[in-house]
């Protein structure tokens, strides 16, 4: 095994990066997967472009005003998209389209016209490698927010998942709630910004927490295994990427779709194979039940008819 990634510091701390990124994508993502908000999460990905280029053009390559431009560039739209639902009669998912559509738009027009130090195109798909101390710190910051946050509220966020109305009930504020998950996506989607883009967050987000969805039915295994999915399938892709010379952030999304593929046609309970096979063994299962008496009554005619000859 070539280990000369091992060598470079830039890799090293690119490997830090991938470990926590990945871990906290993949345990976030079982609620996406779960309450069905990929789209949600995918209009706020897009959404942070240009919020990054306004930060870029306000305060230069500065961790932290990268991150308060993709921050307020996602609220402006998950909350626009909410107050024109409330006081229109287009539905939010409509808005929510329109407005991350429009705002990835200025995005693009702004790449092009924010002169920067780096090029701003790497935030489309990612480029972990430029990875900076201070960038790491931030990740850190983020995951020990983000996690310990959700393992705390674990049950009322579950509840508030599969019953709003009895959530309601004992007196959990389910709107709270759903604001504060909403904002620890955010926070998980600017971590994601370096790893694979805007372009390719989605991807990091969902596919560990689906892939666990295909194996198992139990809910906490698709948090802690859908982190550790992430963060070993993001470490791998960049590894590959190094070896075989490859963009880093298509590699690791690419890598932890095969693994959804591989999960998809051969996962032992939910799989295509294990379903074909199932459904195999039934049929054959009912052809022996039917032939079952009429064998044993061609075996009682039998003895009366060899009487009879």
């Amino acid at each position: 095994m070539n280990l000369e990634p091992f060598q470079h510091e830039f890799m090293l701390r690119a490997l830090y990066g991938c470990a926590v990124i990945g871990f906290l994508n993949g345990f976030l993502g079982a609620f996406i997967v779960l309450r069905r908000l990929a789209l949600m999460a995918d209009a706020l990905s897009h959404s942070l472009l240009p919020g990054l280029a306004i930060g870029v053009l306000l305060f230069g390559i500065a961790p932290l005003g990268l991150f308060f431009g993709a921050l307020a560039a996602a609220l402006f739209v998950t909350v626009g998209s909410q107050l024109i639902s409330r006081n229109s009669r287009i539905k939010e998912d409509t808005s929510l389209g329109i407005l991350y559509t429009v705002a990835f738009s200025i995005g693009v027009i702004l790449l092009n016209k924010v002169h920067s130090p780096i090029s701003l195109h790497h935030y489309l798909f990612g480029n972990i490698l430029g990875l900076s101390d201070s960038d790491l710190w931030m990740n850190y910051g983020i995951a020990l927010l983000v996690i310990p946050t959700v393992v705390a509220l674990q049950r009322p966020l579950l509840l508030c998942l599969f019953d709003p109305t009895v959530a309601k009930s004992q007196g959990i504020r389910v709107e709270t709630l759903n604001y504060l998950l909403m904002g620890m996506l955010v926070l998980t989607m600017i971590s994601t910004l370096q790893a694979v883009g805007v372009v390719l967050a989605l991807g990091l987000l969902v596919a560990p927490a689906a892939t666990i969805y295909l194996l198992s039915d139990s809910v906490s295994k698709m948090f802690w295994c859908g982190g550790l999915l992430g963060s070993v399938g993001s470490c791998l892709g960049l590894l590959l990427s190094y070896w075989f010379d490859l963009e880093t952030g298509p590699c690791i999304v690419l890598l932890l779709g095969s693994i959804f593929l591989l999960a998809y046609f051969f996962g032992p309970r939910y799989g295509i194979l294990s379903k074909f096979l199932r459904r195999r063994h039934f049929h054959r299962e009912s052809l022996e039940r039917w032939e079952q008496p009429h064998t044993l009554l061609e075996s009682s005619q039998a003895p009366s008819a060899r009487k009879n000859d």
